[in-house]
């Protein structure tokens, strides 16, 4: 007796098809393109979680950089005054202090670079 695999393929295509939902043309009804979709789709979501986090990283450099420099000093030797200080603040936190709490940001500042400028 012959085994055929019409279930079993039947629902390995449908679950790729749910995933190529709103898919355009034939990316959505053929499971061969449908497929080839789905799989580069992962691709580029894998890759761009993480993207996304430099991204971000690198949005906070430039507020923080922009705030400091308005204020006479480079984001490097705020950084540096930070370590120095074992002020352990990242940038995220800083850059929306910067942003949000203008004045709270101001004594982090000035906490920071207090040796340091004078020296």
């Amino acid at each position: 007796m012959r085994v055929t695999t019409g279930i079993v393929r039947h629902r390995r295509h449908k679950k790729i098809r749910a995933l190529a939902k709103g898919y355009r043309g034939m990316r959505r009804t053929t499971f061969a393109k449908a497929k080839e979709a789905v799989i580069r789709a992962g691709v580029n979501a894998y890759r761009d979680r993480r993207l996304k986090k430099r991204d971000f990283r690198s949005l906070w450099t430039v507020r923080l950089n922009a705030t400091l420099r308005a204020k006479g000093i480079r984001y490097s030797q705020f950084i540096h005054a930070l370590k120095g200080k074992n002020i352990q603040l990242n940038r995220k936190v800083l850059s929306e202090l910067a942003i949000h709490e203008p004045a709270v940001f101001e004594k982090v500042m000035s906490a920071a670079t207090a040796s340091e400028l004078s020296t």
